[in-house]
């Protein structure tokens, strides 16, 4: 009570903070169904890279070819020192190449929608969306990921964590 006579401001800037919350709560639903529709419609086109190798092969051979990087990691590798190294190292190559890139923090999601059914994929801890060859293709989802990543980078989050749908 006495905060609200005498320190108006104070009670709006906690209610400004809560709405900017839900905001960002909103903002990070949203940027994860636009992830899961981006790798969807990659996968159905074959412009999906799976793994931590076969992605830094595609990078090193035509960095100009890829346009979004994924990388998962959950607390079963969270102490896994090579994958933060090989981590680090996307990381610098993307932020040097201009790749978007975002983190995610369920490795099994991810693998549920990139792997093939038949197929149990064991390294979903990097994923690329590649340009299609002919290069006349946006993708709506795609391109709601590059604002939201830039976005964030105004925002000095270089690498913003998104949440995957639910099934």
């Amino acid at each position: 009570m006495i905060c609200q006579h005498y320190c108006p401001t104070v009670r709006f800037s906690v209610q400004s903070t809560e709405i900017r919350t839900q905001n960002n709560m909103q903002t990070m639903k949203s940027a994860g169904k636009s992830l899961m529709e981006a790798l969807v419609c990659a996968q159905s086109e074959a412009r999906l890279t799976v793994g931590v190798y076969e992605s830094a092969k595609i990078m090193t051979e035509d960095p100009d070819s890829v346009s979004f990087c994924v990388l998962a990691t959950d607390e079963q590798f969270e102490w896994d020192v090579a994958l933060q190294i090989h981590f680090t190292l996307i990381q610098s190559f993307c932020f040097d190449n201009d790749i978007s890139i975002v983190r995610v923090s369920d490795t099994q999601r991810l693998a549920d929608i990139v792997g093939d059914k038949a197929e149990q994929l064991e390294d979903a801890h990097c994923v690329l969306i590649t340009n299609p060859a002919d290069g006349s293709w946006e993708d709506p989802a795609l391109e709601k990921l590059h604002l939201f990543c830039e976005e964030s980078r105004r925002l000095n989050d270089w690498v913003p964590e998104i949440s995957l749908p639910e099934r």
